[in-house]
């Protein structure tokens, strides 16, 4: 991270992780409107036009672009724009709507707004619907489609253009850690769906859109999911993250019966929302039915292992996921789902093997706005949003140590992340020491394999692979089937530099030799296995070098490991030392009762490491020092989860009221996360004393009436405890 001059008391300290030093100009406080001025006019727009054939999926936020001109030369014109989500856009008079909120401006006399240009991307037609607003004149709605040709705006694109809003606004929300709002810069967040009416609205633009003209696959889906269907694509996630932000299980219940009369794969979807809604026996009574009607769907397979899993009957989880594979063999959730059942039932050997066979694939980004460079940046801070305690001007950016740089896992996403995970899990539970001998026992080790394939020339044969060995749960001999297909992108192959990582590392956080001696003895540096590739290389000398590992009496009980898989022990091994070496300098500055000193940064990257390593208690702690250099989303966000995990209500709010206003400064007005958690404590406590806790807090009234807005829009949804 670059590190800019300390910024004016009146501009936000920068999130994004580069310099705006020279960019962000100096504004007056109650200017609230973003504005990145173009180096040239219509710029930034044909950047978008350039961008709509590689659109893959939702397409990016809304782009906003409005035409200055100076009052007192009127032939000097520049333009300027800002991104935004959750503007209704069902028709081309609500997106007018808002260019004309923005073309007043009583405090700028030196220009005046002459044009504004709202553009919505439609992802279902592939068009990018346009609003142009012309001062003074009219308003003209066209679309532009891939080859950049007007086409005419009709009703139905129109609709279809409005739910694509709704899912953008959930799919770029922030989760109230920060992460989202730092992606992209300059984008106002606003709620989509406010009221009743609202969600109406969405939901019979889904029932129609969904199932009606089987057009959600095409939308794309999660990066976990390979090949999208009728229940797992962007517009069925949508709808179930909005359900469980909302509380609204009814409605949800009611859309998903009447979807499921025409299909009944929507049964997975449907039964979700029905445990989420506290209606088991129902669920139960529907996957039953459903599975009876489809007894290989995977979707429905999942979800009854999930709700098996939640009972502790792991035993009835175990059939469930094995069929769940067998019914889908590609998709990486359901050998994720088995393996998490292996861990439950601790058969780690098992539950290796199987993750060795998860099918990986390359995680692909959202459909993010490409720019060009702009002249300036100015984000104005809103007033209702100051608050001394998140907006420090005396902090500068933290330096960090290289070390905590180079930790590969924390930029793992999609299934590596999901895979990561289960393998921290295992290794919280068993040991390090204790994954290191199953690893052993379970995969061929370079070592053994480079010295036995030097003293044996017997070839025996074998069909068994690790795919059909975690399905069937016992051990037999043979190879691992699932041949990987090359590195991934975005993976480090710790084959080649880890020698150059670990010995880098000496110095970890400064720290004395002791800790990084203690740290080599107390972590054992886990051995290469041998993998597939090597196996299928050609650079073994046997003339069947296919069949390599399989000639070696010694590995007939034994798989080839895939190379992501023994690149994320290496990167496990790396997390583990790092955490280790901290945590014994923690205890070492502890027993001389002296300060154990760090950057906010340092100790936000530290209680990620705990975090993914499942130590949560030292996660917290390390969130807690965070907070007390400076204020830090991430790190008050994970603090949060430590007081909803303790149902400590008032501390709970204490942290909302914060994150909500520091989201605001950055012009989100919309957190589906933290909307949820207002949610969860008014069904707890009720609305009357989520509001008199709230509003007893000794901050700034505007800053307060934030987090009122969550409490009133769940009273607008009627959610349980809103009642009084």
């Amino acid at each position: 991270m670059v590190a800019p001059s300390i910024p004016d008391r009146r501009v936000p300290s920068n999130p994004y992780g580069f310099d705006f030093s020279a960019t962000i100009a100096k504004t007056l406080l109650n200017q609230d409107r973003i504005r990145i001025v173009e180096e040239e006019i219509d710029t930034a727009v044909e950047s978008r036009n350039d961008s709509l054939p590689t659109l893959r999926e939702l397409g990016p936020p809304d782009l906003v672009h409005l035409v200055k001109q100076s009052v007192k030369s009127g032939n000097k014109q520049s333009g300027v724009y800002h991104h935004v989500t959750g503007i209704d856009a069902s028709s081309s008079a609500s997106l007018a709507a808002y260019v004309n909120t923005l073309i007043y401006t009583p405090n700028d006399k030196t220009t005046k707004i002459i044009s504004g240009l709202y553009c919505c991307y439609n992802a279902f037609s592939r068009l990018d619907m346009r609003v142009d607003v012309k001062i003074p004149g009219g308003v003209e709605s066209y679309c532009i489609d891939e080859r950049g040709d007007k086409r005419v705006a009709s009703d139905a694109l129109w609709m279809e253009t409005f739910l694509c809003g709704v899912l953008r606004a959930y799919a770029y929300a922030d989760d109230g850690s920060g992460d989202s709002i730092k992606k992209i810069i300059g984008v106002r967040r606003f709620d989509p769906i406010t009221s009743t009416e609202m969600e109406h609205k969405f939901l019979d633009a889904a029932e129609r859109k969904d199932i009606n003209a089987h057009q959600g696959p095409q939308l794309g889906s999660e990066p976990e999911v390979q090949v999208p269907n009728n229940v797992s694509n962007h517009l069925t996630t949508g709808l179930i993250n909005y359900i469980h932000t909302t509380g609204r299980y009814t409605s949800g219940i009611n859309l998903f019966e009447k979807l499921r009369s025409r299909d009944t794969e929507v049964s997975s979807l449907l039964a979700r929302v029905m445990l989420s809604a506290d209606e088991e026996v129902q669920a139960v009574r529907l996957l039953h039915d459903a599975i009876s009607r489809l007894p290989m769907d995977y979707s429905l397979l999942d979800c009854q292992a999930t709700f098996c899993q939640s009972k502790g009957r792991l035993d009835w989880a175990l059939e469930c996921a094995k069929r769940g594979v067998t019914a889908a063999p590609s998709e990486f959730a359901t050998w994720a789902k088995l393996a998490e059942v292996y861990v439950g039932l601790e058969q780690w050997e098992l539950a290796l093997l199987t993750l060795n066979s998860c099918p990986m694939f390359t995680y692909q980004e959202k459909d993010l706005p490409r720019m060009p460079d702009p002249a300036r940046i100015l984000l104005p801070v809103m007033p209702e949003s100051i608050l001394d305690e998140i907006d420090d001007p005396s902090q500068s950016y933290d330096e960090v140590h290289p070390s905590l740089r180079k930790l590969h896992a924390a930029g793992y996403k999609g299934t590596f992340l999901k895979a990561y995970s289960i393998l921290t899990e295992v290794t919280a539970r068993i040991g390090w020491d204790q994954l290191l001998r199953i690893r052993s026992q379970v995969f061929v080790m370079e070592e053994e394999y480079r010295s036995e394939k030097q003293t044996t020339s017997v070839n025996h044969t074998s069909n068994a692979n690790a795919s059909t060995t975690a399905l069937r749960g016992t051990p037999s001999p043979g190879i691992n089937g699932a041949a990987s297909d090359g590195q991934p992108d975005g993976e480090t192959d710790f084959h080649a530099d880890d020698e150059e990582t670990l010995n880098e590392q000496q110095s970890v956080l400064n720290s004395p030799p002791d800790s990084a001696r203690l740290a080599d003895e107390s972590i054992e540096k886990p051995e290469h296995t041998i993998t597939s590739e090597v196996v299928k290389s050609g650079n073994d000398d046997s003339a069947d070098s296919s069949n390599a590992s399989s000639k070696y009496t010694q590995f007939h009980n034994k798989r080839l490991c895939e190379r992501w898989l023994d690149n994320l022990f290496m990167v496990l091994y790396e997390d583990l030392r790092i955490y280790t070496i901290w945590r014994s300098d923690m205890a070492q500055a502890q027993s001389k009762n002296s300060d154990y000193r760090k950057s906010a940064e340092e100790w936000e990257i530290l209680g990620e490491l705990a975090e993914r390593l499942h130590h949560f208690p030292e996660a917290v702690e390390a969130y807690q020092a965070c907070l007390r250099v400076r204020f830090s989303p991430k790190a008050m966000r994970g603090v949060l989860k430590m007081y909803e995990n303790q149902g400590r209500s008032r501390e709970m709010l204490q942290a909302m009221i914060r994150l909500i206003a520091w989201q605001y400064r950055w012009y989100s007005e919309f957190s589906p996360d933290l909307l949820r958690t207002v949610r969860k404590l008014i069904e707890t406590e009720g609305a009357v004393k989520v509001r008199s806790i709230v509003q007893a807090t000794s901050l700034p009234q505007p800053v307060l009436d934030l987090t009122h807005r969550y409490v009133e829009l769940c009273v607008a949804f009627r959610s349980s405890g809103s009642e009084a």
